[in-house]
């Protein structure tokens, strides 16, 4: 991979930064990267000697000023290339308070050619020096983010460069039809096969449809790394609010026998069956004079037209069945729920019975909305696309392979499959154009 040029802060710099998380622990890891590493290290713990690499040692932190001991502590030394960032990388495991913290972190400094760290720093590093390509730098982000175990599967499947191996491959099958290409572009007179192009379509067909297909995944890594969002959806004082409250498991939002007490969207977030939602709780939908409530009822069908999936509540004591207002808010894929049972004379004729009062009904809508979350970002075996550059990327390679298929001209073909082996490669972070001419060189001899 290419060096990235990097407008982060000078390279040769040695930079440094708290890799634990801020406030009073036991234990606190600060962390340097660059050059000066070693210099750094052994200006602290003042002995002169590095520890054995990938081996704790225990050492007095010093201030080389004054000598005065700041704190004892393990020290790490990972040289490089073979260190998270490549580069030379130390570690200082110290006590976790603040004013330990603060002093370690000042006397770094003052040494010299060390500075702060950049937020995301060491990881950008890291792929500038070819630890990792892009995408595994973003799922590295991801896993430190995750809040629930397919969150965190799907990131660390990511991390171990699935998806990024996915769109190498593709890219390196497209360079290869690249390169036989231009052979038949550039060395028109050599002994090289009949008819190139003709050969070289089913392979790009083949492309085509694997990259359409991995598009076509419903948004499911996508979801699973920023949410399902469900909305909850109903006529004033119908439960809404009280069945959000129920399922966060607290007083998420006010409840109130007056109707049109809910005005603004209010969002929690929930863990079901291991899956991230984003539960919204809206305003009751119905005609209203007030400014207010108005504004509410739009942002509230606003959402309920932006989610993934609507839950849509009505009073079964009030009437038997949802009218049709109910009906047009449930769509064809939302799930219906009918409310107060508890008031009900008689059982209700559609929707999941409930009483949020007594609690009725609570496990099975549970069960239900954990199956949807499920059915929607389970893994399907393939690694997912996980963010929009993604699939702006990928979007980008198919439909450069499908101008491509359309064109005779072999010359036209060529720059279509560049660029879209182009996009592929921002996708990773690789983006090199120098290792067409090897396999052009490679398999077709040219110059024997």
């Amino acid at each position: 991979m290419s060096p990235v040029s990097s407008d982060s802060g000078r390279s040769g710099d040695t930079i440094f930064a708290p890799a634990t998380a801020p406030g009073r622990a036991g234990i606190a890891v600060i962390r340097l990267s660059g050059p000066g590493s070693g210099a750094a290290l052994t200006a602290i713990c003042g002995d002169g000697a590095l520890p054995v690499p990938r081996r704790a040692r225990l050492s007095a932190f010093a201030d080389p000023d004054t000598g005065e001991v700041l704190d004892r502590g393990l020290v790490l030394w990972f040289p490089g290339p073979d260190s998270f960032t490549g580069e030379d990388v130390a570690e200082l495991h110290c006590h976790g308070g603040g004013a330990v913290i603060a002093a370690l972190l000042a006397v770094l400094a003052r040494l010299p050619g060390c500075r702060p760290a950049l937020p995301g720093e060491f990881t950008r590093r890291a792929f500038q020096n070819g630890k990792m390509d892009l995408t595994q730098a973003e799922a590295l982000a991801d896993l430190v983010a995750a809040e629930t175990e397919a969150q965190r599967r799907q990131a660390q499947r990511q991390m171990a460069g699935d998806l990024g191996r996915l769109y190498e491959g593709w890219r390196a099958d497209l360079i290869g039809i690249l390169a036989h290409l231009e052979a038949e572009i550039d060395f028109p007179d050599e002994d090289l096969l009949q008819d190139i192009l003709a050969r070289q379509r089913p392979r790009l067909e083949t492309l085509a449809g694997e990259i359409s297909a991995h598009l076509d995944d419903g948004h499911r890594g996508e979801r699973l790394r920023e949410g399902y969002h469900m909305v909850i959806l109903g006529a004033p004082n119908v439960g809404k609010s009280s069945l959000l409250n129920a399922l966060a498991r607290r007083d998420a939002a006010i409840v109130s026998a007056q109707a049109g007490t809910t005005r603004d969207i209010v969002e929690v977030y929930l863990n079901l069956g291991g899956y991230p939602v984003v539960l919204a709780d809206t305003a009751g939908l119905r005609e209203s004079g007030n400014a207010i409530e108005a504004e509410g009822v739009r942002r509230a069908r606003a959402r309920g037209a932006q989610a993934d999936l609507k839950i849509v509540l009505y009073d079964c004591a009030a009437t038997p069945e949802p009218g049709p207002a109910v009906l047009e808010m449930l769509g064809d894929d939302g799930i219906l729920v009918a409310n107060k049972i508890d008031r009900a004379s008689a059982p209700p004729r559609q929707g999941l019975p409930l009483s949020i009062k007594t609690g009725e009904g609570l496990a099975g809508l549970l069960q239900r909305l954990e199956a949807e979350a499920g059915q929607r970002m389970a893994d399907s075996g393939a690694p997912g696309l996980t963010r929009l550059r993604h699939r702006l990327g990928l979007e980008g390679c198919r439909d450069a392979l499908m101008r491509g298929l359309e064109e005779r001209e072999v010359e036209l073909v060529a720059e279509d499959v560049r660029l879209a082996a182009s996009h592929l490669g921002r996708i990773t972070g690789r983006v090199d154009v120098e290792d067409i001419l090897g396999v052009v060189f490679g398999e077709f001899c040219i110059g024997k």
